[in-house]
C-alpha cells in the first residue's frame, strides 16, 4: 500500500473506532429518569409548554386525574402569555427501578412573580412514575401533596 494511501488510513479507521466506541456507550435508565426531572424543572421555569410535553406521556395523569397533560401545558402556556416568572428548586430524588418502571420522590419548592399561580405556590412532595416510550423515558403519572 503507498505511504499516501496508509496516512489517510490510519486516521480514518481511528476517527470509526472512536465512533463505534461512544456508540457503545449507554447511559443508565435511572440518570435518563434524572434528566427528565430536571428537564421538566427547566420547562417550569422558562414556562416552555414544549419542552415540558417532550417529558410526558400522552396519557400523563396528574394527581390521580386532578389535572391531565393537557390542563397541565395549558396552564404553563398561559403562564408564559402573561409574562409570569416561575421557580422551581428540586430537592434531593430518590429513584426506585420497579420492573420495566421507574419511580421518582423528591421535593419541589416553587415561587412565582405573578399572579396566575399563587394558589399553586409552595413547598411539595412529589412522586413521579416513568416509563419508556419510543425509545425515550416519560413520565406518565405524578402525584403531589403540599409538605407545609
Amino acid at each position: 500500500m503507498p505511504r499516501v494511501q496508509k496516512l489517510f488510513v490510519n486516521p480514518l479507521f481511528c476517527l470509526l473506532l472512536m465512533a463505534g466506541l461512544s456508540a457503545c456507550h449507554h447511559t443508565p435508565d435511572e440518570s435518563r429518569v434524572r434528566q427528565g426531572i430536571e428537564k421538566a424543572e427547566h420547562a417550569a421555569e422558562q414556562a416552555d409548554a414544549s419542552a415540558l410535553d417532550a417529558v410526558l406521556s400522552d396519557d400523563f395523569d396528574g394527581n390521580h386525574g386532578e389535572m391531565e397533560r393537557r390542563q397541565l401545558l395549558g396552564l404553563l402556556r398561559a403562564a408564559s402569555f402573561r409574562g409570569e416568572t416561575i421557580h422551581a428548586l428540586t430537592g434531593p430524588i430518590e429513584v426506585e427501578q420497579h420492573g420495566d418502571r421507574y419511580v421518582a420522590r423528591f421535593t419541589v419548592t416553587l415561587t412565582s412573580g405573578g399572579k396566575l399561580l399563587p394558589a399553586q405556590i409552595g413547598m411539595y412532595q412529589v412522586e413521579t412514575a416513568w416509563r419508556k416510550d419510543g425509545g425515550e423515558w416519560r413520565c406518565y403519572s405524578a402525584t403531589w401533596t403540599s409538605a407545609g
